[in-house]
């Protein structure tokens, strides 16, 4: 149940990121993306042992940014853990 609604909180809360625009910020600051994010939250399912989070999260990521980088990444994770 925690699973599902730390999941569902980061997917909803990426879904409405406010628009960025450079006024006012230092030129080297950089922002996360959204796939970045997700990666980044299976990670920290991966780290709290709870494979079944990772699993959903990465497939989430490969759903929602099938031509982003960690979409590929995310194929590979899942492709070594299936095996």
């Amino acid at each position: 149940m925690v699973t599902r609604t730390l999941f569902l909180a980061a997917a909803l809360s990426l879904g409405g990121a406010p628009l960025q625009c450079g006024s006012g910020q230092a030129d080297d600051e950089r922002y996360e993306t959204p796939p970045e994010a997700l990666y980044e939250l299976a990670e920290r399912f991966e780290k709290q042992g709870d494979e079944d989070g990772r699993k959903k999260t990465l497939e989430f990521l490969i759903e929602r940014y099938p031509n982003s980088r960690y979409a590929v990444r995310a194929k590979n994770e899942l492709g070594r853990s299936e095996q």
